[in-house]
C-alpha cells in the first residue's frame, strides 16, 4: 500500500506521521486489496476551536475508493476518528458486497444512518464560485456500481463511465429516496 500524507496550514511532524503511518498501516488487515492510502492534515480557521485540526482520508482499492474526514481541537484526536469512520466504511462496503452476492437486500444501521444525515447537514453552502478542482479516474462500471460507489463515498451523486452505453453518465440520489442516471446527448 502506498501511503501519501500532506499538510496544509500545518507542519507534519515525524511523530505526526509516524502515528499516521501506524494507524493507516492497520487497515491491510480490515481491507487487504487498497494500493493507495492518502492522508490530507489541514489547519482550518474556524469560529470553533474544537473544529480547527481536520483530517482526511481517501483510500483506494481496486476500483473503489472511500473517503472519511473528522474534525476536532487535537489533530492526533482527528486522526484516530478518521481511521474509526474509515474502519466503519469498510465493513460497510465488505458487508455490501458480500450481501449483493447473496442476493440479501441491504439494510444501514440506525447508528450508520444518523452518522450519513449528519454529515448532509454539516455541508456548506458556497457562494456560487469554483473553490475545488478534482481530477479523478473512471473505471467501466456499470450502473448499480456507480449508486454502490456513490453510497460509500457519501456523496449525492457519482460521475461515471457506463460500460454499457460507451459513455459519461452521473447517477444520482433523489429526494424521494430513488435514483436517477444522466445520460447526457451532444447538441
Amino acid at each position: 500500500m502506498q501511503l501519501i500524507v500532506q499538510g496544509k496550514n500545518i507542519q507534519v511532524t515525524d511523530r505526526l506521521r509516524t502515528y499516521v503511518e501506524d494507524k493507516v498501516g492497520r487497515l491491510d488487515r480490515y481491507l487487504s486489496t487498497i494500493t493507495e492510502a492518502r492522508v490530507e492534515l489541514t489547519t482550518e480557521k474556524t469560529r470553533s476551536q474544537e473544529d480547527r485540526q481536520v483530517a482526511q482520508l481517501t483510500v483506494r482499492s481496486k476500483g473503489v475508493i472511500l473517503r472519511s474526514e473528522e474534525r476536532s481541537g487535537d489533530i492526533f484526536t482527528s486522526v484516530d476518528m478518521v481511521m474509526d469512520k474509515m474502519k466503519r466504511q469498510i465493513e460497510r462496503y465488505k458487508r455490501k458486497r458480500r450481501n449483493r452476492y447473496r442476493g440479501v437486500p441491504v439494510e444501514l444501521s440506525p447508528e450508520l444512518e444518523a452518522e450519513e444525515e449528519e454529515e448532509e447537514d454539516e455541508e456548506e453552502t458556497s457562494d456560487g464560485r469554483i473553490v475545488r478542482t478534482k481530477q479523478f479516474r473512471v473505471a467501466p462500471m456499470d450502473p448499480d456500481e456507480a449508486i454502490e460507489q456513490m453510497e460509500l463515498l457519501g456523496h449525492s451523486f457519482f460521475v461515471f463511465y457506463n460500460a454499457d452505453g460507451g459513455q459519461i453518465n452521473v447517477v444520482y440520489r433523489r429526494r424521494d429516496g430513488d435514483y436517477g442516471l444522466i445520460q447526457p446527448e451532444l447538441g
